[in-house]
């Protein structure tokens, strides 16, 4: 059973600085294409971020040039580094593994951003 385990989500105020980590069952990472979504509370589920194993990223416009995905194949991790948070962000973030037969999802952290 494929395993998608999200951490790091917390409080902090607007302009500040927070890193998301997901770990994977071991051969996932650079295997499958790996995301970041978001969904504040009464709005659909937004699409954030994702990485395919070479490397090659994409943003969603709310975020670029603030959020950047990476992924260590080693450690099985994922990560998302949000900078200048805005309230705006606030939200459950979800890590998703995009794999070929099927999509596996974290249980989702809180992100809180107040102004």
């Amino acid at each position: 059973q494929v395993q998608v385990v999200e951490s790091g989500g917390g409080s902090v105020q607007a302009g500040g600085s927070l890193k998301l980590s997901c770990t994977a069952s071991a051969g996932i990472i650079g295997v499958c294409r790996m995301a970041w979504y978001r969904q504040a509370l009464g709005k659909e589920r937004e699409f954030i971020s994702d990485i395919n194993g070479g490397g090659t990223t994409e943003y969603g416009d709310s975020v670029k040039g603030r959020f950047t995905i990476s992924q260590d194949n080693a450690k099985n991790a994922l990560y998302l580094q949000m900078n200048s948070l805005k309230t705006e962000d606030t939200a459950v973030y979800y890590c998703a593994a995009i794999c070929t037969r099927e999509i596996y999802w974290g249980q989702g952290t809180q992100v809180t951003v107040s102004s």
